[in-house]
C-alpha cells in the first residue's frame, strides 16, 4: 500500500459539523486509525461529532504542535510507512495553513510520501471572499507580533506595502488580544485604509465587515475573546 498522508479539515467552532464539512470527508476518515493532531482534546471533539464506525478509544493519537522537536515529527514518518495512511487534523480550519501540521507534511514530500489535502473551511479564505477586498493580490502574515511598538511597525509596513502593491493584507490574533489589535489598527492607520474585520466565522454570531478605518471609528467593534481574521487594504 502507497504511504499517505490525509489533511483533515476541521469546522472553525461550527455546532452542525455537516454543514461545513463535506459529506465525502468522513467517508475517508472512517479508514484512518492513527491522527497527527495539535490538541487530542479537540481532536477527540470533533471526531466524535463525526460519528466514526471506530470507537473513539480505538483510535491513536500523535501530538505535534510548537514544543514539537524535528526528531519527534521524523518519527513520524515510520509511523506512516507502517500504518500505510495517517490523518492530519487541525485545531480548527485546514491543516498546514497557520498550523504545526506542516513541518510533517513538509518532510513528506522530502521522503515521497503522498500528500491528499481534503475540502473545508478556511477563515483566511472565507474572510477574503467576503472582505470585497484584492482578491487577485493578497499576502496573508499570521500572527503580528506581541510587543506593541513591534506590531504598530508592522502595522505599517503593511499598510504601505498593500499602497505600493495594492495588496491585500491578511492577519490574525489570539483572540484576547483582539481588541489590543483593534486599538491599534484605529490609531494608526490611515483614514481611508479599508479593513476588514471577519469574526465567528460560520457560527450563527458572524460579522464580517469591511468600512474605512475612519468608519471604524465612530462604531468600534467588540470582538474579544472571538476568533478573527484581519485585512486591510490601503487606498
Amino acid at each position: 500500500m502507497e504511504p499517505v498522508i490525509y489533511l483533515i479539515p476541521n469546522t472553525l467552532g461550527s455546532d452542525d459539523i455537516r454543514e461545513v464539512i463535506p459529506a465525502g470527508i468522513f467517508g475517508k476518515i472512517r479508514t484512518i486509525r492513527h491522527f497527527v493532531v495539535e490538541s487530542e482534546r479537540s481532536a477527540r471533539r470533533f471526531l466524535v461529532r463525526a460519528a466514526l464506525d471506530t470507537p473513539i478509544d480505538h483510535l491513536i493519537f500523535h501530538v505535534v504542535d510548537e514544543h514539537s522537536r524535528p526528531p519527534d515529527i521524523e518519527q513520524l514518518i515510520s509511523l506512516i510507512r507502517e500504518q500505510g495512511k495517517i490523518g492530519i487534523l487541525s485545531d480548527a480550519g485546514l491543516p498546514g495553513i497557520a498550523d504545526p501540521g506542516s513541518d510533517l507534511v513538509k518532510l513528506a514530500h522530502r521522503q515521497g510520501i503522498r500528500v491528499v489535502p481534503l475540502t473545508g473551511p478556511s477563515s483566511i479564505f472565507l474572510a477574503l471572499m467576503a472582505s470585497g477586498l484584492n482578491g487577485q493580490n493578497f499576502a496573508f502574515n499570521g500572527y503580528l507580533p506581541i510587543k506593541k511598538p513591534e506590531r504598530i511597525r508592522k502595522l505599517k509596513l503593511l499598510e504601505v506595502r498593500s499602497k505600493s502593491e495594492r495588496q491585500s493584507q491578511i492577519f490574525m490574533e489570539t483572540p484576547y488580544r483582539n481588541m489590543s489589535l483593534v486599538e491599534d489598527l484605529l490609531n494608526q492607520l490611515q483614514p481611508e485604509t479599508l479593513l476588514c474585520i471577519a469574526s465567528d466565522i460560520s457560527l450563527a454570531s458572524e460579522s464580517i465587515r469591511t468600512q474605512s478605518i475612519r468608519q471604524w471609528k465612530e462604531s468600534a467593534p467588540d470582538i474579544n475573546k472571538k476568533p478573527a481574521i484581519f485585512i486591510l487594504q490601503a487606498e
